[in-house]
């Protein structure tokens, strides 16, 4: 029912477009404008002369406050509630939130660590108090508004919208995971490890999407993307990733686009998947992942 909740005559499809609309023409022009630009070199300047913490502020700053924009659109544009936006449930589930961000980022600190101890030689301990807690302060509130974004976006806004608009739960699950990944091609990684990581990208996508569909709401995708980039971001950088930061360790091997692409997508997001559908048992997945649209008499 996550997406039947804007199936009613409040929708206006004139006042749905201006944002995927303008979006995807920002992301076609920042993929334009960095073509035949070094990108990795570009950060490294940005680096130098305003510092790590400041460079990070002024990359996820703007989606932070987009936030928030998003969700002023959605609550007086539209006059729906973020609740609706949120979660079918008759109020979000934090529990959820806290359960798929615990869980993210237990699997994130094994693998980090396990990486680590399999070849120390490709890490170099970088942890400076100082820049590291200012780091801390800044990434939590800026990073999880910077991820909620991004679901709020793909898996809430669009993923509403396109559902209705098509009377599908499929196509909006296709065409949200792929600008999802789209989304990330004018990241440095893609540049340096090459178009095959937009396989881990798409992937992601998908993955999100599944959770939201099979789970009537965000709650496990906003816990979980934000752990990813939190966690990750506080524990591990390197020169050629977007999110450069003052973590505890630094990467300084040479990437390649293999096996840190299989392990997340092949295995480690359909053990996920599993676990989240013991846990709460999901059901009728043909219907919830390629069905139409359920009617519904009532929407908040």
């Amino acid at each position: 029912m996550y997406i039947e909740q804007v199936k009613n005559s409040r929708f206006n499809i004139w006042l749905y477009l201006p944002i995927p609309v303008g979006f995807i023409g920002l992301m076609v022009l920042n993929f334009i404008g960095t073509q035949g630009m070094d990108v990795e070199k570009m950060m490294h300047n940005m680096i130098e002369q305003l510092g790590t913490n400041v460079t990070f502020v002024l990359m996820v700053g703007p989606l932070s406050f987009a936030c928030l924009f998003l969700l002023f659109w959605v609550k007086f544009v539209h006059g729906q509630s973020i609740r609706s936006l949120t979660t079918s449930r008759p109020k979000v589930d934090w529990k959820r939130i806290f359960f798929s961000f615990g869980l993210c980022s237990t699997i994130t600190i094994v693998m980090i660590l396990l990486a680590y101890l399999a070849t120390p030689e490709n890490y170099v301990y970088n942890f400076k108090p100082g820049p590291f807690f200012t780091f801390l302060f800044l990434g939590m509130i800026l990073i999880p508004l910077q991820t909620s974004f991004e679901e709020y976006l793909f898996r809430g806004y669009m993923m509403q919208g396109i559902g209705v608009v098509t009377n599908s739960r499929l196509i909006p699950l296709l065409i949200t995971s792929i600008l999802f990944g789209l989304m990330h091609a004018a990241n440095p990684e893609v540049a340096k490890i090459g178009p095959l990581i937009m396989i881990y990208y798409i992937g992601t996508g998908f993955f999100l999407g599944i959770l939201t569909l099979m789970d009537e709401g965000l709650e496990l995708s906003l816990g979980f993307h934000a752990a990813n980039n939190l966690v990750g971001a506080l524990l591990l950088t390197a020169d050629w990733t977007a999110f450069q930061t003052h973590s505890i360790l630094k990467d300084v091997s040479e990437p390649s686009a293999g096996f840190d692409i299989v392990l997340p997508v092949f295995i480690v997001f359909p053990i996920l998947l599993y676990i989240f559908a013991r846990k709460y048992k999901w059901k009728n997945w043909k219907q919830k992942l390629t069905g139409k649209l359920l009617l519904v008499e009532k929407i908040d």
